[in-house]
């Protein structure tokens, strides 16, 4: 069967659906578990709907846990094939070229928030399932596209899915990139809190989630200091507005596991604020994190030959009432002593007047390259790019790949493509998202057949 030639006979399908999809602002504004209907909001339900009815109407099985996740079905038997997608998106964030929700088509190219984290990728996956189901092939494990309501900001969907529902043998996640990922770092988020008092700081807010590099930071002062901003954006060749009291400084968005490719706007305005005034949180800020993503400074940083450094995104400040917060991510691998580098950065917090509290740990996550799911899925990306020389990865992304005990990150990014997940103007290709979903429906019948 040539699955990329009969993929792109879906390719008219694949976009009207993903369209829509994109054109859904799923992100996540506050989750309330009191709220039954929707726990993610109203968005992130209507994205799930939209996908299970569409899936109806295909001809699939369908179910929706709680609204927090749902599962498309094909295929019968006792085993099941996970491919595990999410459906809500990081903040929109960033300078965009146009709105992050139209979904516009320029160039073989969708923009939109979620083009490639995680919505279009799943919509391959899903065209995929569509493929094998039209060519009426025997499937004798049950094949489940799981689809997630929180897998940027905590997992709860995924986590309440598994609680209900069988565990899949084996899986991928469409999530990432290709050749595939049988690594992913453990993902540790810890924040340092107390009080203190300044006589020109009213309050200090940046950072929105965790996984993401904030790209602005906003301080409302008590003084005016319009000429010394004025002068560090200059010397610094920084872009900065000032509104009234309210100094704003402007960074660049990025993954948290990769930190390094974003402009962190909280150590720019750190650096701005030395300048003007002393308060202890600044300064560590400045004697430990600033402009360091390997954990240096703070004498936490670790490599390992396969997954590689650790890395550290200073998230969120936040100064209200005198109370601080600062929220760090790390992205640490495997043989990581977890413990003993926590007590260091409690000792360092201390030092400054703060607490260390740790918040959600999710330990490093592997699967062996030798193992026959990870060389069946290697085997037909090859076969389908004729790329024999990309190795396989590890990451410090964090998937739901992570959450099942066999299964892996496998594409749909290919090698060589930029990167833009969670950054502004994030788009994703057509014809790569159509070699995608050809390399899946292969897969799908190698692994459930």
């Amino acid at each position: 069967m040539d699955w990329l030639k009969l993929a792109k006979q879906y390719q008219k399908e694949y976009i009207e659906k993903t369209v829509k999809l994109l054109q859904i602002p799923t992100v996540l504004d506050r989750y309330d578990e009191s709220n039954l209907e929707a726990p993610f909001g109203e968005n992130i339900r209507r994205a799930l709907d939209f996908l299970l009815e569409t899936a109806k109407t295909d001809g699939f099985l369908t179910l929706d846990v709680d609204h927090y996740a749902g599962h498309i079905e094909m295929g019968e038997g006792e085993e099941v094939l996970g491919i595990l997608g999410h459906l809500d998106v990081v903040p929109t964030g960033g300078f965009w070229t146009n709105p992050p929700f139209s979904a516009t088509i320029i160039d073989g190219k969708i923009y939109a928030r979620g083009s490639m984290d995680d919505k279009g990728p799943t919509m391959a996956a899903y065209i995929a399932m569509r493929m094998v189901q039209d060519q009426k092939i025997k499937l004798n494990k049950k094949v489940r596209l799981i689809l997630g309501c929180d897998e940027e900001s905590g997992m709860r969907g995924i986590i309440r899915y598994l609680q209900k529902q069988q565990m899949p043998d084996i899986g991928f996640a469409p999530d990432a990139e290709f050749p595939l990922i049988y690594g992913e770092k453990g993902i540790y988020s810890f924040d340092l809190v107390g009080n203190e008092e300044n006589d020109l700081i009213e309050s200090i807010e940046a950072g929105e989630r965790y996984n993401v590099v904030p790209d602005q930071c906003v301080a409302v002062l008590k003084k005016d200091v319009m000429e010394e901003f004025t002068n560090y954006l200059e010397r610094k060749s920084v872009k900065g507005i000032v509104e009234g009291n309210k100094y704003t400084v402007f960074g660049k968005n990025a993954h948290a596991a990769w930190p390094h490719l974003g402009v962190n706007a909280i150590f720019l305005m750190t650096e701005f604020l030395r300048t003007v005034t002393k308060a202890k949180f600044l300064e560590i800020i400045h004697d430990y994190f600033m402009f360091d993503t390997a954990g240096k400074k703070l004498g936490i940083d670790f490599y390992d030959e396969e997954m590689k450094d650790l890395t550290i995104n200073l998230a969120i400040i936040s100064y209200q009432n005198n109370h601080i917060k600062i929220g760090s991510n790390i992205r640490y691998p495997k043989g990581y002593p977890f413990e003993d580098n926590a007590s260091k950065v409690t000792r360092i917090a201390k030092e400054y007047g703060l607490i260390y509290k740790g918040l959600h740990n999710s330990p490093p996550h592997y699967v062996s390259p030798e193992d026959p799911l990870v060389q069946t899925l290697y085997s037909t990306y090859q076969k389908y790019t004729n790329d024999y020389e990309t190795p396989l990865l590890t990451i410090g992304g964090g998937t739901y790949a992570r959450t099942l005990k066999k299964a892996v990150a496998f594409g749909p990014n290919l090698p060589g493509r930029e990167d833009l997940a969670h950054q502004a103007n994030e788009y994703l290709i057509i014809d790569d998202m159509i070699l995608a979903a050809a390399i899946y429906a292969e897969c799908i019948v190698k692994l459930a057949s």
